[in-house]
């Protein structure tokens, strides 16, 4: 069932660009585009920033099961 969803293509995306244009206006896209690039940015720190410490734990659990 999920195999069936993939990426948008560029129909799909130029699609979405219309739509967006429509529904906020070409005065406020900016906005909304520095908006979500901001929250994509805190997302993938924050999903790097757990990743990190799951590794460090991982090694930590590794050195002490050396020892």
């Amino acid at each position: 069932m999920f195999g069936i969803i993939s990426t948008p293509g560029p129909w799909e995306l130029i699609l979405i660009l219309i739509l967006a244009l429509i529904i906020f206006g070409p005065g406020k896209l900016p906005e909304v585009g520095r908006a979500i690039g901001k929250s994509l940015r805190e997302f993938r720190k924050a999903s790097r920033e757990v990743t990190e410490k799951i590794s460090e734990e991982l090694e930590d659990k590794e050195k002490a099961g050396e020892k």
